[in-house]
Protein backbone atom coordinates (compact mmCIF):
# COMPACT_ATOMS: atom_id res chain seq x y z
CA UNK A 1 0.00 0.00 0.00
CA UNK A 2 1.45 3.37 -1.06
CA UNK A 3 0.80 6.45 1.06
CA UNK A 4 1.58 10.12 0.58
CA UNK A 5 4.39 11.85 2.45
CA UNK A 6 3.53 15.52 2.89
CA UNK A 7 5.34 18.59 4.18
CA UNK A 8 4.20 19.69 7.65
CA UNK A 9 1.47 22.29 8.09
CA UNK A 10 3.33 25.61 8.32
CA UNK A 11 1.95 28.45 10.49
CA UNK A 12 0.66 31.61 8.83
CA UNK A 13 3.99 33.39 9.38
CA UNK A 14 5.83 30.73 7.31
CA UNK A 15 4.82 30.51 3.64
CA UNK A 16 7.30 27.89 2.39
CA UNK A 17 10.38 25.84 3.19
CA UNK A 18 13.37 24.24 1.52
CA UNK A 19 13.87 20.47 1.33
CA UNK A 20 17.36 20.13 2.82
CA UNK A 21 18.17 16.48 2.10
CA UNK A 22 16.65 13.04 1.91
CA UNK A 23 18.10 10.61 4.45
CA UNK A 24 16.79 7.60 2.53
CA UNK A 25 17.11 6.64 -1.14
CA UNK A 26 14.26 5.43 -3.33
CA UNK A 27 13.78 1.71 -2.66
CA UNK A 28 15.69 1.80 0.63
CA UNK A 29 14.03 0.12 3.62
CA UNK A 30 12.97 2.35 6.54
CA UNK A 31 11.95 1.44 10.06
CA UNK A 32 8.92 3.17 11.54
CA UNK A 33 9.80 6.66 12.91
CA UNK A 34 13.18 6.62 11.12
CA UNK A 35 14.18 10.00 9.67
CA UNK A 36 13.22 10.43 6.01
CA UNK A 37 13.88 14.07 5.21
CA UNK A 38 14.55 17.52 6.72
CA UNK A 39 12.75 20.70 5.66
CA UNK A 40 14.24 24.08 6.57
CA UNK A 41 11.97 27.07 7.11
CA UNK A 42 13.07 30.59 7.91
CA UNK A 43 12.80 29.70 11.60
CA UNK A 44 13.50 26.02 12.25
CA UNK A 45 14.43 22.69 10.64
CA UNK A 46 11.49 20.26 10.59
CA UNK A 47 12.02 16.50 10.51
CA UNK A 48 9.69 14.07 8.71
CA UNK A 49 9.87 10.43 9.78
CA UNK A 50 8.63 7.16 8.28
CA UNK A 51 4.96 6.58 9.19
CA UNK A 52 5.44 2.78 9.08
CA UNK A 53 8.07 0.22 8.17
CA UNK A 54 8.51 0.20 4.41
CA UNK A 55 10.37 1.79 1.51
CA UNK A 56 10.41 5.12 -0.26
CA UNK A 57 8.71 4.49 -3.58
CA UNK A 58 9.15 7.86 -5.35
CA UNK A 59 10.47 11.38 -4.77
CA UNK A 60 8.21 14.27 -5.77
CA UNK A 61 10.57 16.91 -4.39
CA UNK A 62 14.37 16.70 -4.51
CA UNK A 63 17.13 18.18 -2.36
CA UNK A 64 17.15 21.98 -2.44
CA UNK A 65 13.64 22.39 -3.87
CA UNK A 66 11.01 24.70 -2.36
CA UNK A 67 8.00 23.08 -0.69
CA UNK A 68 4.67 24.51 0.40
CA UNK A 69 2.66 23.70 3.50
CA UNK A 70 1.10 20.22 3.29
CA UNK A 71 2.52 19.67 -0.22
CA UNK A 72 3.14 16.06 -1.30
CA UNK A 73 6.90 15.43 -1.40
CA UNK A 74 7.10 11.64 -1.82
CA UNK A 75 5.23 8.34 -1.94
CA UNK A 76 5.95 5.64 0.63
CA UNK A 77 5.18 1.92 0.28
CA UNK A 78 4.36 0.06 3.48
CA UNK A 79 5.49 -3.51 4.21
CA UNK A 80 8.39 -4.14 1.82
CA UNK A 81 10.94 -5.20 4.43
CA UNK A 82 11.47 -8.84 3.36
CA UNK A 83 11.84 -8.15 -0.35
CA UNK A 84 14.13 -5.17 0.15
CA UNK A 85 16.41 -6.93 2.60
CA UNK A 86 16.57 -9.97 0.29
CA UNK A 87 17.64 -7.75 -2.62
CA UNK A 88 20.24 -6.02 -0.46
CA UNK A 89 21.68 -9.36 0.67
CA UNK A 90 21.82 -10.61 -2.93
CA UNK A 91 23.74 -7.50 -3.98
CA UNK A 92 26.15 -7.92 -1.06
CA UNK A 93 26.80 -11.58 -1.94
CA UNK A 94 27.26 -10.66 -5.60
CA UNK A 95 29.80 -7.98 -4.73
CA UNK A 96 31.67 -10.42 -2.46
CA UNK A 97 31.84 -13.06 -5.23
CA UNK A 98 33.16 -10.48 -7.70
CA UNK A 99 35.71 -9.30 -5.14
CA UNK A 100 36.87 -12.83 -4.37
CA UNK A 101 37.17 -13.64 -8.08
CA UNK A 102 39.24 -10.51 -8.66
CA UNK A 103 41.57 -11.39 -5.78
CA UNK A 104 42.03 -14.90 -7.19
CA UNK A 105 42.80 -13.67 -10.71
CA UNK A 106 45.26 -11.07 -9.46
CA UNK A 107 46.88 -13.69 -7.17
CA UNK A 108 47.31 -11.17 -4.37
CA UNK A 109 48.73 -12.99 -1.34
CA UNK A 110 48.70 -11.19 2.03
CA UNK A 111 50.14 -12.35 5.29
CA UNK A 112 47.54 -12.45 8.12
CA UNK A 113 49.04 -9.34 9.75
CA UNK A 114 49.08 -7.46 6.42
CA UNK A 115 45.49 -8.42 5.70
CA UNK A 116 44.38 -7.11 9.12
CA UNK A 117 46.22 -3.76 8.74
CA UNK A 118 44.96 -3.26 5.17
CA UNK A 119 41.36 -3.89 6.26
CA UNK A 120 41.65 -1.54 9.24
CA UNK A 121 43.08 1.28 7.12
CA UNK A 122 40.93 0.79 4.02
CA UNK A 123 43.84 -0.02 1.68
CA UNK A 124 43.10 -1.95 -1.54
CA UNK A 125 45.45 -5.00 -1.65
CA UNK A 126 45.55 -4.86 -5.47
CA UNK A 127 47.53 -1.60 -5.20
CA UNK A 128 50.26 -3.21 -3.08
CA UNK A 129 53.58 -4.76 -4.07
CA UNK A 130 54.93 -7.62 -1.96
CA UNK A 131 58.50 -7.98 -0.76
CA UNK A 132 57.99 -11.23 1.10
CA UNK A 133 58.63 -14.79 -0.03
CA UNK A 134 56.93 -15.58 -3.38
CA UNK A 135 55.75 -11.97 -3.61
CA UNK A 136 53.74 -12.22 -0.41
CA UNK A 137 52.60 -8.83 0.94
CA UNK A 138 53.82 -8.22 4.46
CA UNK A 139 52.60 -5.85 7.16
CA UNK A 140 55.60 -3.59 6.43
CA UNK A 141 54.56 -3.39 2.75
CA UNK A 142 51.12 -2.10 3.79
CA UNK A 143 52.55 0.49 6.18
CA UNK A 144 55.18 1.67 3.67
CA UNK A 145 52.49 2.03 0.98
CA UNK A 146 50.38 4.19 3.29
CA UNK A 147 53.34 6.42 4.22
CA UNK A 148 54.25 6.87 0.53
CA UNK A 149 50.61 7.67 -0.34
CA UNK A 150 50.33 10.25 2.44
CA UNK A 151 53.60 11.87 1.37
CA UNK A 152 52.39 12.07 -2.24
CA UNK A 153 49.09 13.65 -1.16
CA UNK A 154 50.89 16.19 1.04
CA UNK A 155 53.15 17.12 -1.88
CA UNK A 156 50.19 17.55 -4.20
CA UNK A 157 48.30 19.67 -1.67
CA UNK A 158 50.99 22.34 -1.49
CA UNK A 159 51.71 22.54 -5.24
CA UNK A 160 49.33 25.44 -5.86
CA UNK A 161 50.28 27.75 -8.75
CA UNK A 162 51.53 31.14 -7.59
CA UNK A 163 48.81 33.77 -7.68
CA UNK A 164 45.89 31.32 -7.87
CA UNK A 165 43.01 32.51 -5.70
CA UNK A 166 40.44 29.87 -4.77
CA UNK A 167 36.80 30.84 -4.25
CA UNK A 168 33.73 28.84 -3.37
CA UNK A 169 30.15 29.96 -3.98
CA UNK A 170 27.61 28.51 -1.53
CA UNK A 171 23.88 29.40 -1.54
CA UNK A 172 22.62 31.13 1.59
CA UNK A 173 20.45 28.98 3.81
CA UNK A 174 16.81 29.92 4.17
CA UNK A 175 17.43 30.88 7.82
CA UNK A 176 20.35 33.16 6.89
CA UNK A 177 18.26 34.81 4.17
CA UNK A 178 15.45 35.39 6.64
CA UNK A 179 17.84 36.84 9.23
CA UNK A 180 19.22 39.23 6.60
CA UNK A 181 15.71 40.30 5.58
CA UNK A 182 14.58 40.89 9.16
CA UNK A 183 17.69 42.85 10.12
CA UNK A 184 17.38 45.04 7.05
CA UNK A 185 13.65 45.65 7.56
CA UNK A 186 14.24 46.46 11.24
CA UNK A 187 16.58 49.27 10.24
CA UNK A 188 14.38 50.52 7.42
CA UNK A 189 10.98 50.35 9.12
CA UNK A 190 11.78 51.59 12.63
CA UNK A 191 13.36 54.70 14.10
CA UNK A 192 16.04 52.77 15.94
CA UNK A 193 18.20 54.45 18.56
CA UNK A 194 20.53 52.99 21.18
CA UNK A 195 21.27 54.16 24.70
CA UNK A 196 24.20 52.87 26.76
CA UNK A 197 25.06 52.41 30.40
CA UNK A 198 27.41 50.33 32.52
CA UNK A 199 26.71 48.04 35.44
CA UNK A 200 28.80 46.88 38.39
CA UNK A 201 28.28 43.13 38.75
CA UNK A 202 30.13 42.73 42.06
CA UNK A 203 27.01 41.74 44.02
CA UNK A 204 25.83 39.17 41.50
CA UNK A 205 29.29 37.62 41.25
CA UNK A 206 29.41 37.31 45.05
CA UNK A 207 25.99 35.64 45.11
CA UNK A 208 27.01 33.20 42.40
CA UNK A 209 30.26 32.35 44.15
CA UNK A 210 28.49 31.78 47.46
CA UNK A 211 25.50 29.77 46.26
CA UNK A 212 26.47 28.17 42.92
CA UNK A 213 27.25 24.74 44.41
CA UNK A 214 24.13 24.43 46.54
CA UNK A 215 22.05 25.92 43.70
CA UNK A 216 23.28 23.28 41.25
CA UNK A 217 22.81 20.50 43.80
CA UNK A 218 19.26 21.64 44.60
CA UNK A 219 18.03 22.48 41.10
CA UNK A 220 20.33 20.35 38.92
CA UNK A 221 21.12 23.52 36.97
CA UNK A 222 24.09 25.86 36.81
CA UNK A 223 23.58 29.38 38.18
CA UNK A 224 24.56 31.74 35.39
CA UNK A 225 24.32 35.47 34.75
CA UNK A 226 21.45 35.29 32.27
CA UNK A 227 18.83 34.40 34.89
CA UNK A 228 19.63 37.59 36.84
CA UNK A 229 19.34 39.66 33.67
CA UNK A 230 16.03 38.05 32.72
CA UNK A 231 14.62 38.71 36.21
CA UNK A 232 15.85 42.32 36.11
CA UNK A 233 14.30 42.84 32.66
CA UNK A 234 10.98 41.32 33.75
CA UNK A 235 10.79 43.69 36.71
CA UNK A 236 11.80 46.69 34.59
CA UNK A 237 9.22 45.77 31.93
CA UNK A 238 6.57 45.62 34.64
CA UNK A 239 7.44 49.18 35.65
CA UNK A 240 7.69 50.45 32.05
CA UNK A 241 5.03 48.53 30.08
CA UNK A 242 5.59 50.72 27.00
CA UNK A 243 8.93 48.91 26.50
CA UNK A 244 7.03 45.61 26.46
CA UNK A 245 4.56 46.91 23.86
CA UNK A 246 4.64 46.74 20.05
CA UNK A 247 3.23 48.65 17.09
CA UNK A 248 0.58 46.95 14.95
CA UNK A 249 -0.43 49.24 12.10
CA UNK A 250 -1.89 52.31 13.76
CA UNK A 251 -2.28 50.64 17.16
CA UNK A 252 -0.02 50.16 20.17
CA UNK A 253 -0.38 46.65 21.60
CA UNK A 254 0.36 46.37 25.33
CA UNK A 255 1.23 42.84 26.44
CA UNK A 256 0.14 41.72 29.90
CA UNK A 257 2.93 39.11 30.04
CA UNK A 258 6.68 39.02 29.51
CA UNK A 259 7.82 36.53 26.86
CA UNK A 260 11.57 37.03 26.77
CA UNK A 261 13.56 36.03 23.67
CA UNK A 262 17.10 34.87 24.43
CA UNK A 263 19.39 35.03 21.40
CA UNK A 264 21.60 31.95 21.06
CA UNK A 265 24.10 30.92 18.42
CA UNK A 266 23.68 27.68 16.46
CA UNK A 267 25.36 26.10 13.45
CA UNK A 268 22.57 27.52 11.27
CA UNK A 269 22.96 31.06 12.60
CA UNK A 270 21.52 33.23 15.35
CA UNK A 271 18.16 32.04 16.65
CA UNK A 272 15.91 33.54 19.34
CA UNK A 273 13.89 30.94 21.27
CA UNK A 274 11.31 32.32 23.71
CA UNK A 275 11.00 32.02 27.49
CA UNK A 276 7.21 32.15 27.78
CA UNK A 277 5.72 33.82 30.86
CA UNK A 278 9.16 34.66 32.21
CA UNK A 279 7.40 36.77 34.85
CA UNK A 280 6.25 33.51 36.50
CA UNK A 281 9.71 31.92 36.59
CA UNK A 282 12.28 31.89 39.38
CA UNK A 283 16.04 31.81 38.74
CA UNK A 284 16.13 28.01 38.58
CA UNK A 285 13.24 27.88 36.08
CA UNK A 286 14.98 30.42 33.86
CA UNK A 287 18.34 28.63 33.91
CA UNK A 288 16.74 25.24 33.21
CA UNK A 289 14.68 26.52 30.30
CA UNK A 290 17.58 28.44 28.77
CA UNK A 291 19.75 25.33 28.95
CA UNK A 292 17.06 23.20 27.29
CA UNK A 293 16.43 25.75 24.54
CA UNK A 294 20.17 26.14 23.94
CA UNK A 295 20.58 22.39 23.59
CA UNK A 296 17.66 22.20 21.16
CA UNK A 297 19.22 25.02 19.13
CA UNK A 298 22.54 23.18 18.85
CA UNK A 299 20.76 19.98 17.81
CA UNK A 300 18.44 21.78 15.35
CA UNK A 301 15.46 20.59 17.40
CA UNK A 302 13.76 23.95 17.97
CA UNK A 303 10.11 23.97 16.97
CA UNK A 304 8.07 26.80 15.48
CA UNK A 305 6.37 27.15 18.85
CA UNK A 306 9.78 27.69 20.50
CA UNK A 307 10.54 30.56 18.11
CA UNK A 308 7.19 32.31 17.72
CA UNK A 309 6.27 35.49 19.58
CA UNK A 310 8.31 37.29 22.21
CA UNK A 311 7.81 40.76 23.67
CA UNK A 312 11.44 41.64 24.50
CA UNK A 313 14.85 40.20 23.57
CA UNK A 314 18.19 39.82 25.35
CA UNK A 315 21.35 39.27 23.30
CA UNK A 316 24.64 38.37 24.96
CA UNK A 317 27.58 39.25 22.72
CA UNK A 318 29.85 39.06 25.75
CA UNK A 319 30.21 35.30 25.43
CA UNK A 320 32.10 35.95 22.18
CA UNK A 321 34.26 38.71 23.69
CA UNK A 322 32.29 41.76 22.55
CA UNK A 323 32.99 44.86 24.63
CA UNK A 324 30.35 47.14 23.11
CA UNK A 325 27.86 46.83 20.28
CA UNK A 326 24.53 48.10 19.01
CA UNK A 327 21.94 45.29 18.95
CA UNK A 328 19.32 45.41 16.19
CA UNK A 329 15.62 45.23 17.00
CA UNK A 330 13.69 42.00 16.59
CA UNK A 331 10.39 43.22 15.02
CA UNK A 332 7.68 43.75 16.08
CA UNK A 333 9.32 44.17 19.49
CA UNK A 334 10.11 47.72 20.50
CA UNK A 335 13.40 47.11 22.37
CA UNK A 336 16.34 44.74 22.77
CA UNK A 337 19.00 44.60 25.50
CA UNK A 338 22.61 43.88 24.59
CA UNK A 339 24.93 42.33 27.19
CA UNK A 340 28.71 42.44 26.80
CA UNK A 341 31.90 41.03 28.26
CA UNK A 342 32.62 41.55 31.97
CA UNK A 343 35.91 43.39 32.47
CA UNK A 344 37.60 44.56 35.63
CA UNK A 345 37.99 48.34 35.33
CA UNK A 346 38.98 51.19 37.63
CA UNK A 347 36.00 53.32 38.66
CA UNK A 348 35.49 56.19 41.07
CA UNK A 349 33.57 55.23 44.20
CA UNK A 350 33.03 57.75 47.03
CA UNK A 351 36.10 59.71 46.02
CA UNK A 352 38.44 56.73 45.65
CA UNK A 353 39.46 54.57 42.72
CA UNK A 354 38.45 50.92 43.00
CA UNK A 355 38.54 47.93 40.66
CA UNK A 356 35.14 46.49 39.83
CA UNK A 357 33.80 43.84 37.36
CA UNK A 358 31.96 46.06 34.89
CA UNK A 359 29.76 45.38 31.89
CA UNK A 360 28.51 47.78 29.25
CA UNK A 361 24.78 47.54 28.53
CA UNK A 362 23.13 48.67 25.31
CA UNK A 363 19.40 49.19 24.82
CA UNK A 364 18.24 49.63 21.24
CA UNK A 365 14.66 50.86 20.96
CA UNK A 366 12.07 52.03 18.46
CA UNK A 367 11.80 55.80 18.87
CA UNK A 368 8.38 55.75 17.19
CA UNK A 369 7.04 54.18 20.36
CA UNK A 370 9.55 54.94 23.11
CA UNK A 371 10.75 58.39 24.07
CA UNK A 372 14.37 58.77 25.10
CA UNK A 373 13.26 59.32 28.69
CA UNK A 374 11.45 55.97 28.84
CA UNK A 375 14.37 54.11 27.31
CA UNK A 376 16.98 55.68 29.60
CA UNK A 377 14.90 55.16 32.76
CA UNK A 378 14.22 51.56 31.77
CA UNK A 379 17.96 50.87 31.34
CA UNK A 380 18.83 52.66 34.58
CA UNK A 381 16.26 50.46 36.36
CA UNK A 382 17.95 47.33 35.02
CA UNK A 383 21.31 48.69 36.19
CA UNK A 384 19.95 49.42 39.69
CA UNK A 385 18.38 45.97 40.04
CA UNK A 386 21.55 44.20 38.96
CA UNK A 387 23.79 46.23 41.23
CA UNK A 388 21.52 45.46 44.20
CA UNK A 389 19.92 42.06 43.43
CA UNK A 390 17.86 42.05 46.63
CA UNK A 391 15.64 44.65 44.96
CA UNK A 392 14.65 42.03 42.36
CA UNK A 393 13.22 39.80 45.09
CA UNK A 394 11.60 42.70 46.93
CA UNK A 395 10.29 44.43 43.77
CA UNK A 396 11.55 47.80 45.03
Amino acid sequence: MAIEIKAPAFPESVSEGTLVSWSKKVGEFCQQDELLVEIETDKVVLEIVAPNAGVLEKYIKNDGETVKSQEIIAYFKVGEATETISKAMSKTIEKQVISDTADASNQVILSPAAKKVAAERGIDPSNLSGTGKDGRITKEDVLNHQIADQTRQATISIEIPVGKRIEERVPMTRLRKRIAERLLSAQQESAMLTTFNEVDLSQIIQIRSKYKDIFEKTHDSRLGFMSFFVKACVEALRRYPIVNASIDGGDVVYHGYQDIGVAVSSERGLVVPILRHAELMNLADIETNIRLLGRKAQENKLTLEDMTGGTFTISNGGVFGSMLSTPILNPPQSAILGMHEIKERPIAEKGTVVIRPMMYLALSYDHRLLDGKDAVQFLVTIKSLLEDPARILLSV
